[in-house]
């Protein structure tokens, strides 16, 4: 699903930024239409109406082209609705997004009753800039990958290693950026960062920063929730950097995912090293 051309470093390359907003379900759906069968969707309990909005869609069009608008079906709950689908034997494939530990879940479920699955699971994502980095380039990326959509995306950038020698200006450059944020209306084409999407993934902000002070790590910026009016009255957090006293990437505040706009930051010498740090997590966008 093509989105924006992103400008590279690398002569005569560019990216091509995919659209992953409930990416996976449209994709799966289309082939499993391409392939004759029928599929149901399970959105997360706590997000559903984007999903409904886009069932009703492709039901319209099923429906316009002669096919049963059931044929693209879907059913909304909690865990407990996902666990009978997975349990299902009527059910040969089930494709899961999600955490790592929930995964794991899905995937022993349905290997139980010898069925499929597609996983794509967590995301603990790092960004190396080296000291001749273009920072005009990493900087903004690095930026809009760890605060954008208020870092509740699998591909967010949650790690990120800097070279020594540019470590210094990177940070405080990066700090600026961070301090031209207001969080706002995240239904507003202008709005970069929104709030957290439950008071559960608040709850997860809040541990991660305690953690992170319990280890003395150095917080840059941010590290609490907003107070003032309005945005007291909702899930909005500061977008945060923190440098811990230890890049040991086998230490909790590394190898956990947290679902929420919080950038640890290591500083490294040698580029063999910080691909050793960022390969040693369990995460890294795993998909099965």
């Amino acid at each position: 699903m093509n989105g924006n051309v992103v400008a590279s470093e690398r002569p005569g390359h560019s990216i091509l930024e995919g659209t992953k907003s409930d990416a996976n379900s449209i994709r799966n759906l289309a082939l499993s239409l391409a392939a004759g069968n029928a599929t149901i969707w399970k959105p997360s309990p706590s997000t559903p109406l984007c999903s409904i909005a886009v069932t009703k869609i492709v039901a319209r069009v099923l429906e316009e082209n002669g096919i049963p608008g059931a044929v693209a079906a879907l059913v909304t709950g909690g865990k407990e609705v996902g666990a009978a689908l997975a349990e299902s034997r009527d059910i040969e494939l089930v494709s899961f997004t999600g955490s790592e530990h929930v995964g794991r879940i899905v995937g022993k479920t349905v290997m139980s009753r010898f069925g499929k699955t597609i996983l794509e699971l967590g995301g603990n994502n790092a960004s190396i800039v080296m000291a001749d980095a273009d920072l005009s380039l990493a900087l903004p990326s690095v930026f809009f990958g760890a605060v954008g959509t208020a870092g509740q995306r699998c591909t967010s950038t949650r790690r990120l290693y800097l070279q020594r020698d540019i470590a210094p200006e990177f940070l405080e450059r990066l700090q600026k950026l961070y301090a031209t944020v207001r969080p706002a209306d995240p239904l507003v084409e202008s709005t970069l960062m929104g709030p957290l999407h439950s008071s559960a993934a608040l709850k997860t902000y809040g541990d991660t920063i305690s953690h992170l002070r319990s280890i003395n790590a150095e917080i840059l910026t941010g590290g609490n929730r907003y107070t003032e009016a309005p945005l007291d009255a909702g899930n909005f957090v500061q977008p945060t950097i923190a440098i811990p006293k230890s890049a040991d990437p086998k230490d909790q505040i590394w190898s956990t995912e947290t679902f929420a706009p919080i950038l640890n930051a290591a500083i490294f010498d040698d580029l063999e090293e910080a691909i050793g740090w960022n390969n040693a997590v369990p995460q890294v966008m795993i998909q099965l």
